[in-house]
């Protein structure tokens, strides 16, 4: 049996990665996708939920309706998590948040390092964002919280938040970005670490 922090997780990168399969318009893969989410959800116990909006998702890739998808993949998330926290399980609802924003930081951060703008850099220095998950990170559950990769996930996410503050008037840099990037890849890589592996 899997961890059911690991399933979390990795249940938001899934999420994350169909709002980015629908925004680059490869509706192809919604099918594979909605039949993760599917399976991932029922090893978290929200499966039916999620059986519904898997229905909505094919049936608005099928006709292209790009909007409707995007609807559909936030009120799936939304619905997973409002289950988990019904099952007093906030913990899990909490880590797919994380794991989706991790991907999504990721993503994000790769691409303005890319092609840098001041303006796209400035959507990346989101010190309250870390500093939430940093918070989140260090509530969890003993269990979960202590593990050696949320352990340095939350210390990684408290400096990202210092790294993300700029001062009055100034504007991040490209080194900035390259940094955030790093990072960002820093955590995919400890959130991603299963718990029966060192």
């Amino acid at each position: 049996p899997l961890d059911r922090a690991d399933l979390a997780v990795e249940l938001g990168f899934l999420i994350a990665d169909g709002f980015l399969v629908v925004q680059v318009g490869e509706l192809g893969k919604v099918e594979e996708l909605a039949s993760q989410l599917t399976r991932y959800a029922k090893s978290l116990g929200a499966g039916e939920r999620v059986t519904r909006h898997a229905a909505g998702l094919l049936e608005s890739a099928r006709k292209g309706e790009v909007e409707q998808l995007k609807k559909e993949l936030s009120a799936t998330q939304k619905d997973v998590e409002m289950e988990l926290v019904v099952l007093r399980d906030a913990d899990l609802a909490h880590l797919i948040s994380l794991g989706g924003w991790i991907r999504a930081l990721e993503v994000a951060s790769g691409a303005v390092d890319k092609q840098f703008s001041e303006e796209r850099a400035e959507h990346l220095m989101r010190e309250d964002i870390a500093d939430y998950y940093s918070a989140i990170v260090g509530s969890l559950e003993p269990r979960i919280a202590e593990r050696p990769n949320y352990v340095a996930m939350r210390d990684l996410l408290a400096g990202m938040r210092t790294e993300m503050t700029l001062a009055e008037g100034e504007a991040a840099t490209a080194e900035d970005v390259s940094e955030i990037r790093q990072q960002a890849e820093k955590l995919v890589e400890l959130s991603l670490k299963r718990a029966d592996t060192p």
